[in-house]
């Protein structure tokens, strides 16, 4: 089978061994899969590592073969892929043994996968084979931060910085579903619009004043993943006692932070990783009640996953980028 692969310090489409099932595992035909900004640090996180590794964590595809001990899904069933590796129950932080498939697993960016078959979970019907592909990591990361970490409840505001990411345009949606208002920012004014015709209720330009620009509005819940260049933008808009949850950092890692003010502000930080199989089946529960469709930008084909990965470095997407496998 085709598959992209890092090994050697190359990352390359080749042929590799077809998959077969163990007694507990099930063997996928991805149809489509989704590119993730973790997809771009693992070759600079594989220095030196000379086995080849099949990168990706989104899929969806359809069931090829069980192993004898599968009962919970049949060949020939549409399927997605759930990337958070052995984390069954919601808890506050992943299991000790929590992985994100592609690294150290093989990954979706392949014509097959090998994967145990508590890692799949029915397509909901209404969804494309690209929205499918794109949902799960996103999906994930967004339902957790919003619902699990950030308790958003309606009637409530979110601010979301970095409008145009994938989990953003999930966040988005998730939020207004419940009858939340929601704030995005952005440095294109092209993505504020983009989001605007999502849901969002008021878009704000980077080069803003947000303070003034908000002026009349309270802020409950801020979600930031961008890190450095917004942190302390985003906690001076945050009411007193309010939450803020961080689930990345697509700036810089490090911030400071007046804890003087933080205290006496009596804010809530708290952090978010992906989340457990029994969010990933409430998150497809959400999609299904509210008929979501993810945010498919560009859809690229596996002989040119190159150029995706070119595509998503320079940040011009607003929504996912999809590989087509199948």
């Amino acid at each position: 089978m085709k598959a992209f692969v890092h090994g050697n310090g190359v990352l390359e489409v080749k042929d590799m061994n077809e998959p077969t099932p163990n007694e507990n595992e099930v063997v996928v035909s991805l149809k489509m899969a989704g590119l993730n900004r973790r997809d771009l640090a693992i070759p600079g996180r594989r220095k030196g590592a000379t086995e080849d590794l099949i990168l990706g964590s989104d899929g969806a595809g359809i069931i090829e073969s069980v192993g004898e001990n599968v009962d919970n899904v049949q060949v020939g069933e549409e399927v997605i892929i759930n990337p958070a590796l052995r984390w069954e129950d919601n808890r506050d932080a992943p299991p000790e043994r929590f992985d994100i498939l592609g690294m150290p697993d093989h990954g979706t960016f392949a014509e097959k996968i090998s994967i145990d078959k508590r890692q799949v979970e029915k397509k909901p019907e209404h969804l494309s084979w690209d929205e499918a592909g794109v949902l799960a990591l996103s999906g994930l990361t967004a339902f957790r931060a919003l619902f699990t970490k950030g308790q958003i409840k309606a009637g409530e505001t979110v601010f979301i910085p970095g409008a145009g990411s994938g989990v953003s345009t999930f966040l988005v949606a998730f939020a207004k579903n419940i009858g939340a208002k929601v704030i995005v920012s952005s440095r294109s004014h092209e993505k504020l619009e983009q989001a605007r015709t999502l849901g969002a209720d008021i878009g704000l330009h980077n080069d803003a004043d947000w303070n003034e620009s908000l002026a009349d509005e309270t802020v409950d819940l801020v979600i930031d993943s961008v890190g450095q260049a917004t942190f302390n933008r985003s906690l001076k808009l945050l009411k007193k006692g309010g939450r803020m949850v961080i689930f990345g950092a697509t700036t810089d890692d490090i911030v400071d932070i007046n804890l003087r003010e933080f205290f006496y502000g009596q804010y809530q930080l708290l952090g978010s990783t992906m989340g457990s199989r029994q969010e990933f089946v409430a998150m497809l529960d959400h999609i299904r009640q509210f008929k979501v469709h993810p945010v498919v930008d560009t859809t690229f084909t596996l002989q040119h996953i190159q150029e995706a990965f070119d595509y998503l470095q320079v940040n011009r997407q607003f929504g996912k980028v999809a590989i087509k496998l199948n």
